[in-house]
Order: structure tokens, then sequence, then C-alpha cells
């Protein structure tokens, strides 16, 4: 059978919402892929606030380096993970779903593709004042200041 797909055939490439700020999240899915010298974990996050963004998702690697456990580890704490799994370094997949937090996020495009980065994190309490900080500067930035 055959269908016909409008673009298909366009080389332009295309373009998803891409997130750029402070965002409420929620983990939905986590899981852990092996690389010889970069190991990472990739994390489903659903945002669930600013209210513009609502229900949105994005993906974003957390990688498990020696040089780059630091990030993964202020994730994990700042989302509150189980205390007992970080202390006996275990990440459990299915533990972190569900978890809450804040995360700062900006595209990024490398060998043609588009990522998320993960730029920062903080727990979900901190979130009022993270964001009305945020807004500020976003409208000081658009009233030209």
């Amino acid at each position: 059978m055959k269908r016909h797909i409008p673009g298909l055939h366009s080389k332009q490439p295309i373009v998803e919402s891409e997130l750029d700020g402070l965002f409420l999240v929620r983990v939905e899915r986590a899981s852990y892929r092996w690389h010889p010298q970069k190991p990472f974990l990739v994390v489903r996050f659903v945002v669930l606030e600013l209210e513009l963004f609502a229900s949105q998702s994005f993906y974003g690697r957390l990688y498990c380096s020696e040089r780059a456990l630091w990030k993964l580890d202020w994730f994990l704490r700042d989302f509150e993970y189980y205390r007992d799994l970080l202390d006996r370094d275990q990440i459990d997949e299915k533990a972190l779903i569900g978890l809450r937090g804040v995360v700062r996020t900006s595209p990024t495009t490398f060998n043609g593709r588009s990522y998320q980065n993960l730029d920062a994190f903080a727990p979900m309490g901190e979130w009022e004042a993270l964001s009305s900080t945020s807004a500020n500067t976003q409208q000081g930035e658009a009233d030209g200041l």
C-alpha cells in the first residue's frame, strides 16, 4: 500500500520545539546506556510548569564518566533520589520515575543533531523563588534593561 506523506522528500530538518529556560519537571523515563568512553543516563522529562510548556516532554543526557559524575550527583540530590541507594552508588531506573525538580535547559546542535543541554538543577521546593527571579530577568531583557 502506498501512502502520501507531505514533506517526506524535503531535505530540511524537522524543527522540534526546543526548550530554553527554567522549568519545573517530572522524570517520566530513564535508561542507562553503556558506551566504552562515555556511558550515560538518558532521562525523559515532562514539563509541569511554565504553563505555556506544560505536558511537553524532552530528553536529556547525564554522562556517567568519571569526569561527569558531579553533574549526575547534582541531579540526583536535587531531585531527591533515594539517599540509601545514592550512598551505595546505585541507580535504579524505576526509582527515578516520578522524581520532580527544577531544571535549566538550553538547546544545542552537535554534528547536525539537536540536543537539550541540562545546564542546572534545583530542588522542587525552590521553584517559586527561581521562577519569579527568572520571570523578572526575562521581563527586564524584554524592556531592554
